[in-house]
């Protein structure tokens, strides 16, 4: 038996386990005291996410279940399911819906899918740059949209910064939007990114970021966009040699969890949760900008990938549209775009 096919077993049998697992799902064992909650009581929550060891993610992840199991003396486990072996993004954030996951890690654009006021972290230009986009997430606003997320059965823990997403293509470089006219892009299977590029000139190309790099290297694709990481964490700067600071959209990740599961612990393990979630914020956030610096030497001096600063304004003024489009057709999303327009 080839190797990947044993893994895709295991991958599989491991899957069939948790959604069989008595007759409930984690988050029905945690509250009955039983499969999720260990003999001395101790609260076992699993966490799913896409991620390998090296990124920034992960290891913060692994800091937050660490970290809670310090701030409860114990009480509450977290067990991390990581390289997607429950599924893709979509599909656990719908098991984490239902119960059967109790937490995940997703980007902000999948959670639009469910609860439309996440949608305005997929609008471009929303923000002006890093402390701009980093003084928003840590308001009062942001704190009640983890809260309303109640209403689709989800609640919010905490963000953790995913950069500013650019461009970047196998060799033609991009200083004006006319550059990109007629490119195929990769762009994540969002709505609002499909129409931004559109609204750009490109030809806008929905696939898994696991399919960038062969796409590339085949000329499927022309190009992506994401942040600097990308170019080394993936090896996409083995075959995009051109990456352009146009710095479109800032979509944070978020770490999301099921409201029947928050329901089950105390009072004090859920501030526990919080705690541990705003430490590995500070902590990840200082650590991704760490990262991007590196990545950008690694693939400057390793990869031969060549780094263009645009003027933002042209991008900006083609795709205002959208955003006034968004604010028409939703109002909560124009009051949230006033909010962080107001801020200094």
């Amino acid at each position: 038996m080839k190797p990947l096919f044993r893994k895709r077993i295991v991958v599989s049998t491991l899957f069939l386990g948790l959604l069989v697992l008595g007759a409930c799902s984690p988050a029905e064992q945690v509250a009955s005291g039983q499969g999720n909650a260990s003999e001395a009581g101790t609260k076992t929550l699993t966490l799913a996410h896409i991620h390998n060891d090296a990124s920034p993610v992960y290891q913060s992840l692994e800091e937050f279940a660490e970290k809670v199991e310090e701030k409860t003396n114990g009480s509450v486990n977290i067990k991390i399911y990581a390289e997607g072996v429950l599924g893709g993004e979509t599909k656990v954030m719908e098991l984490v819906q239902n119960g059967v996951i109790d937490m995940t890690k997703v980007n902000g654009g999948v959670v639009s899918q469910f609860e439309q006021t996440f949608s305005v972290f997929s609008l471009p230009y929303v923000f002006r740059n890093d402390e701009h986009f980093r003084k928003f997430m840590e308001t009062d606003t942001v704190k009640q949209m983890y809260k309303d997320l109640k209403d689709v059965q989800l609640r919010g823990v905490t963000y953790y910064d995913a950069g500013a997403r650019s461009f970047y293509t196998g060799e033609t470089k991009v200083e004006t939007p006319e550059d990109l006219e007629g490119l195929k892009i990769r762009v994540m299977n969002n709505v609002t990114a499909i129409q931004m590029v559109e609204m750009l000139g490109a030809a806008p190309t929905p696939m898994s970021a696991t399919e960038v790099y062969t796409s590339l290297q085949q000329g499927i694709i022309d190009g992506a966009e994401s942040s600097p990481i990308a170019l080394t964490d993936a090896n996409h700067g083995e075959v995009a040699k051109q990456f352009s600071f146009d710095e479109h959209t800032r979509i944070p990740d978020f770490l999301i969890m099921s409201n029947a599961s928050w329901n089950k612990l105390n009072k004090s393990e859920q501030q526990a949760l919080i705690e541990a979630g705003e430490e590995t914020t500070k902590t990840h956030n200082e650590r991704w900008d760490q990262m991007i610096e590196a990545s950008i030497d690694q693939a400057r001096e390793e990869m031969g990938v060549e780094f263009s600063n645009p003027d933002q304004a042209p991008f900006r003024e083609l795709v205002e549209p959208l955003l006034q489009d968004h604010r028409k057709e939703n109002p909560a999303i124009d009051t949230l775009l006033k909010k962080i327009e107001a801020i200094q």
